[in-house]
């Protein structure tokens, strides 16, 4: 990839990012030089390896990379046989430490692996050696980085031994002689020049004190002087130090030739570290982003769902859908100033540029990317005091070299393309470059301002327009991108909500040509018809949500209704068979006696009495029944009940019809043949229509007349409410259907009132031929509101 578009996409801050969460210098080394690849198969193993470590980190957690070294140099020491340091040693085993923990972390215990799926990282951590004799010899040698332990070989043990005693016996010495001379001496103290232990004398003593002189003080008045005493053993004591020395690089360079065994191992443990934590740091930063592994094609096709730009704050970043290749290979960006067209164009370049240096994307899972060569991009201001060219010549620089190298394997961001000239000249300039890069097949988007280029991507087969929403009541961009609708930079709208004058934005709106005019009006349009039908589809969403959720408690109750049952089909059947066992038992016992009685010749008595108990038995058992059916029925509503409803009441058994009303206690009347009573609403039962068929009858003559009439017949009509005329109408057609049914009498229901309903209805009933008598009803019946009909 070219520097320039690296720098231009801000790529760099993607790789800072990176190196600062990488916890080795080799591995920040890894992060820092790493770049976008062109080859597929090496982006889908770089993207295969983030997965795996987010997995891994999701699962188990993060891993340490601390305390580990580069030992590279040390390692190249060894293998030309030179001995190390102890601070290189350490730092060796710093490295097998590291090694060990990662070992367990990646599910190597040591002695045998855990089990679990492998992925792209097994290999790795499965070839790790932690080397732990070589990592426990050097602890066990080594206690710091200026101290070896006294156990690290037998003969330093000695000689530390030796040296210890020597010391004991000068201080003994030095702590006889400070006894014994006190008044020479400057300070009752003991001391040590050149290696040597002295004390402290003043100067006018110096003749008087038998020793060798190392040293004096600043003023003179103090000379350290070595007492003759125990001159012989200082040397003894350096002569000592000397064989600790030898005895030290003994064990080092014991220690150097253990390690140079296993130079390949240390070599390979340190680069495999330091991959991991490249690796581990890729992973970590797609966590940090919220991010996800795309997929990838060599189509020129790219679909990014949700993309967020990973240098903006995620609390404020707005998610963007974008798409371009496969129904159109350029994009033309539209929208006011601050509205995210250009924040889109980088979003674009940048998440091409991490997704192809197998890095995760800020999107959400299934967006696709495709690969590139190259990415151009020409944006911000490239204005050069230095070259002396202005911002629209070092943008026109800046293309002519993209004209130059951009081909079909390549993807051309411009942000406002041909700004900062004549307006006429840089939208035609505009099109000309869109038009020779859409013939070449480049994939291209652009920014721009120009109704020029919103009309040639409307009118131009495999290019669309996009817009960055913006809301006018607000003055705010949404940074929201809208694809396949042009947008409008809304200048007017803006500047009203601005305070600029009414009378100004008119005269501006006349200077518009009625062509451009048009144009905006149309945009205008269609934005209002995208909000619309955008409200709707979000309106059908939530419906489609809701009557999910309503399926999903629908099936839950089914399945609760299915399971009670299932239980209740179950304890019935328990019961059942508890019943009919209790019920042969009964039988059987009872059979027994009567037998017993028959052989024994027992008496009537005896046998009327079992007989009874039989009777109250089973009769005990019905009334249990009717009562628990009684019990579990639940009172018929009232609001269901009308006047001339057939009902059943249960405690007389009898089928009757509805008189009146129930009031508030739940009373009403009901008719039952001639009889007329007060029931309650829990004691009734309203009955499903009936169909009555009448018989038929048949005449054989010259000819058969087979006649029949069948219907629903209720023995009342109630007439109260309608006129005369309406009254007599339907009183004919139900007393002409009763008597074809051979209802023995029915009840007219007319009311009292003033009489003039009564009167009509009986002197109707004197015209017909079928009608035997009809009178008044009577103290039940409902008196002198009804009239009780009887056919012949």
């Amino acid at each position: 990839m070219n520097e320039k578009a690296l720098r231009t996409l801000e790529y760099n801050k993607i790789i800072d990012k990176l190196v600062a969460l990488a916890g080795t210098g080799y591995g920040k080394d890894l992060c820092a030089h790493l770049l976008p690849h062109s080859d597929l198969a090496m982006i889908k193993k770089l993207q295969k390896e983030t997965s795996d470590a987010l997995s891994r980190i999701l699962r188990r957690g993060s891993v340490s990379f601390s305390g580990i070294h580069d030992i590279r140099p040390s390692v190249m020491r060894l293998k030309i046989g030179s001995s190390l340091g102890a601070v290189e040693l350490l730092h060796i085993s710093s490295d097998l430490d590291a090694t060990l923990r990662l070992k367990a972390y990646g599910g190597y215990t040591g002695k045998e692996s855990e089990e679990q799926a492998e992925d792209a990282l097994t290999e790795f951590f499965a070839n790790l050696e932690p080397l732990t004799p070589l990592n426990n010899e050097i602890k066990r040698c080594i206690v710091s980085e200026e101290e070896i332990a006294d156990d690290a070989s037998p003969s330093l043990k000695s000689v530390r031994r030796s040296i210890r005693n020597t010391n004991d016996r000068i201080h003994s010495e030095l702590s006889s002689i400070l006894n014994s001379s006190r008044t020479m001496l400057q300070d009752n103290i003991i001391t040590m020049r050149n290696g040597r232990y002295c004390l402290p004398i003043r100067s006018e003593f110096k003749n008087q004190f038998q020793g060798m002189i190392h040293d004096q003080s600043s003023t003179g008045s103090t000379l350290f002087v070595e007492p003759m005493a125990i001159v012989r053993l200082n040397n003894e004591l350096k002569e000592l130090s000397i064989k600790e020395q030898e005895e030290i690089e003994k064990v080092l360079a014991d220690l150097s030739n253990l390690a140079a065994e296993h130079s390949e191992n240390l070599e390979y443990d340190f680069l495999t570290l330091s991959e991991l934590d490249f690796i581990f740091a890729r992973a970590t930063l797609s966590k940090q982003m919220k991010g996800s592994e795309p997929k990838f094609n060599k189509n020129g096709i790219f679909h990014i769902k949700k993309g967020r730009h990973p240098l903006i704050d995620a609390k404020k970043v707005v998610p963007i859908d974008i798409m371009l290749g496969k129904d159109f290979s350029m994009l033309i960006i539209t929208g006011p100033n601050t509205g995210g067209k250009t924040v889109s164009l980088k979003t674009v370049g940048l998440l091409t540029l991490m997704g192809q240096a197998g890095l995760h994307i800020p999107a959400f899972d299934g967006s696709e990317l495709a690969i590139f060569e190259e990415v151009y991009a020409d944006i911000g201001d490239e204005q050069s005091i230095e070259q002396s060219l202005s911002t629209f010549s070092s943008h026109m620089t800046n293309i002519v070299k993209i004209l130059d190298c951009a081909d079909d394997r390549s993807l051309v961001l411009f942000d406002e393309l041909g700004a900062g000239t004549d307006p006429t000249e840089g939208a035609a300039l505009a099109m000309s470059i869109l038009s020779s890069l859409h013939i070449r097949k480049i994939r291209t988007m652009a920014t721009t301002h120009y109704s020029e280029l919103k009309v040639y991507a409307l009118s131009t087969e495999g290019v669309s327009n996009a817009a960055c929403e913006f809301d006018i009541e607000t003055l705010r961009p949404t940074y929201r991108l809208l694809i396949g609708v042009p947008g409008k930079s809304n200048a007017f709208a803006i500047s009203s909500k601005l305070g600029l004058p009414d009378y100004i934005i008119a005269d501006a709106k006349e200077r518009i040509g009625i062509q451009d005019k048009s144009f905006e009006d149309l945009i205008t349009d269609l934005e209002s018809s995208r909000v619309t039908i955008e409200k709707e589809q979000n309106e059908i969403t939530k419906y489609k949500e809701e009557i999910e959720q309503l399926k999903k408690t629908l099936a839950k109750k089914h399945e609760s209704l299915d399971a009670n049952r299932d239980r209740m089909l179950k304890e019935a059947k328990e019961q059942a068979a508890i019943v009919l066992q209790e019920a042969k038992e009964f039988a059987d016992q009872s059979i027994r006696r009567y037998n017993k009685w028959m052989q024994d010749g027992g008496s009537i008595k005896d046998m009327e009495a079992e007989r009874n108990s039989l009777r109250e038995r089973l009769s005990d058992s019905e009334s249990a029944i009717l009562k628990s059916k009684q019990k579990q029925r639940k009172a018929t509503p009232s609001k269901d009940l009308k006047v001339g409803d057939s009902i059943h009441v249960i405690s007389l058994g009898l089928n009757g019809t509805v008189s009146t009303l129930p009031n508030a206690k739940g009373d009403l009347f009901v008719q039952m043949g001639i009889l007329r009573s007060q029931v309650n609403l829990k004691d009734i039962e309203v009955l499903a229509e009936e169909t009555i068929i009448a018989p038929g009858y048949n005449k054989t003559q010259s000819g058969k007349i087979s006649m029949s009439k069948s219907a629903t017949i209720h023995p009342e009509i109630n007439l109260i409410g309608k006129t005369v005329d309406e009254a007599l109408s339907a009183l004919d057609k139900y007393l002409d259907d009763a008597y074809l049914s051979h209802l023995p009498q029915v009840t007219i229901i007319h009311g009292r009132g003033t009489g003039a309903l009564k009167n009509a209805v009986h002197s109707h009933l004197k015209k017909l031929k079928y009608v035997k008598s009809y009178r008044i009803g009577g103290f039940g019946e409902g008196d002198h509101g009804v009239t009780i009909v009887e056919f012949k």
